[in-house]
């Protein structure tokens, strides 16, 4: 790998992705953001490079656009420096009843999956040629634990492919000195809950889910990036193939 790390991140505007990419940039790692939204892109870049001396590149895509998706492929094949770390970041949450999904809601989370699964052949690509790299997957506690609180059948299936992708990769890239985790967390004060909740009242509604926790609350970014972060690191050079549980004791008790 060369000298200068580099680490593309899905989603990377908001979130658990922007809080690693906090943490990456602090210890000197360049980014490439890619998300939808071109302002919150702008604005996560801006506030990085105004607090550490690190290289920030944005790409504004729609994971559900297949030429958008094309596009972000076509700019990883055409990179002349190594990509070191790979954080996917990406999805839909929105409760609804099995009897009540429409083919829309089903293809929303496939069609993130399957965009997730060809940028990271072009990222397992460019490691492959630079001598290796560390990819995290951001899967989930629903995709282990159904909770009928918030009916998720598409979703958590997606979730589980996720995880299942990163076994096979590990097993798959670890020839290539390419380590491939993901983490599973539980409920974590994101923006991702819009969908069904206004933004402004996300924290109020979410702390109805405290005691869901052993640990007795929820998440927040930064608990979920910590992991991630040391995931991606060279601390984390014996892991592969893990999906590690970052949920506040949920799976191994509910309250």
């Amino acid at each position: 790998m060369t000298t200068q790390s580099t680490a593309l991140l899905i989603g990377g505007s908001k979130g658990m992705a922007f809080a690693t990419a906090q943490r990456l940039a602090q210890r000197g790692v360049d980014l490439i953001l890619v998300a939808r939204d071109e302002q919150a892109l702008q604005q996560a870049r801006d506030t990085i490079v105004s607090q550490h001396p690190v290289r920030v590149s944005t790409i504004s895509a729609d994971l559900q656009n297949s030429a958008d998706v094309d596009q972000v492929i076509k700019t990883i094949d055409g990179l002349d420096h190594a990509i070191t770390y790979q954080l996917n970041a990406v999805g839909y949450f929105k409760p609804i009843q099995f009897l009540d999904h429409k083919a829309e809601d089903y293809q929303i989370q496939h069609r993130l999956n399957e965009s997730v699964f060809f940028i990271t052949q072009a990222v397992a690509r460019n490691m492959k040629n630079h001598g290796g790299g560390s990819i995290v997957n951001i899967g989930s506690m629903w995709a282990k634990q159904a909770i009928k609180a918030t009916p998720s059948s598409a979703y958590s299936m997606a979730k589980a492919g996720l995880h299942a992708l990163t076994q096979h990769l590990a097993m798959e890239l670890a020839d290539h000195q390419i380590r491939v985790n993901a983490v599973s967390p539980a409920v974590v004060q994101t923006t991702i809950f819009k969908a069904f909740i206004d933004e402004p009242e996300i924290p109020q509604a979410l702390s109805a889910f405290n005691g869901l926790h052993p640990i007795g609350r929820i998440g927040q970014v930064d608990d979920v990036a910590a992991t991630i972060d040391f995931l991606l690191s060279d601390e984390a050079s014996w892991i592969t193939g893990a999906v590690w549980d970052v949920d506040g004791g949920v799976m191994a008790g509910r309250n």
